[in-house]
């Protein structure tokens, strides 16, 4: 799909206050745990499944469903979808990601849309026939706090060559970052201190 604009973003767009608030939400009333990806099970993860998992991606995450931060975050969402005229259909959003990246701590290239929509055997009860379209990242630290953990796109489009751009606009504290799930993307590794993050995926039906 080719697209003008492959994100949209708002740098510092929501307060200290607020980020503050979501960190430390996610890291008192919620449990943390090992952040995986698709087809393992978290809670049933042996030696050999952690290390393959640890290869692609190493963070720390914890799943948050509060309103209020919903009421934050899906305003900037609809923006986006307006502005960058995707006007991709949208249904509704799942569960926030907060997620911890420490040292030596990143995500290798991915994209969060999956090649079928969700089935009724999901475990994402209520999204059956709905696929990720809009990913959404928040950056919940100051820019000072660490060094690394740069967010890049890969601009690639029936190419070899990546065309790979960093993010860098979104460092400050409380920037807000929208993109297609289809778009490749990484986190690179944090060298030192921590990067706090919020995602959110906004799921429609199908392109058609």
């Amino acid at each position: 799909m080719n697209l003008k604009y492959n994100y949209w973003y708002w740098e510092s767009a929501l307060p200290d206050h607020l980020c503050d608030q979501i960190v430390k939400f996610g890291l008192e009333k919620n449990k943390v745990q090992t952040g995986v990806t698709g087809g393992f099970d978290p809670d049933k993860l042996s030696n050999k499944d952690l290390a393959l998992i640890k290869s692609k991606r190493d963070s720390n995450i914890a799943w948050l469903d509060d309103n209020w931060i919903y009421r934050e975050i899906l305003p900037f969402v609809k923006q986006a979808n307006k502005n960058a005229n995707w006007n991709f259909e949208i249904e509704k959003p799942e569960n926030c990601q907060f997620t911890i990246y420490g040292p030596s701590q990143h995500y290798g290239w991915h994209c969060d849309s999956w090649e079928v929509p969700y089935g009724e055997d999901s475990k994402m009860e209520g999204f059956e026939g709905l696929t990720r379209k809009l990913s959404v990242t928040v950056s919940l630290s100051n820019p000072e706090d660490y060094e690394g953990g740069d967010f890049e796109i890969d601009h690639k489009n029936c190419v070899e060559k990546r065309q790979i751009e960093n993010i860098s606009k979104i460092k400050p504290k409380g920037s807000v970052l929208v993109f297609p799930s289809f778009m490749w993307h990484r986190v690179k590794p944090v060298y030192k201190g921590i990067r706090y993050s919020l995602v959110i995926w906004v799921c429609g039906k199908p392109f058609r």
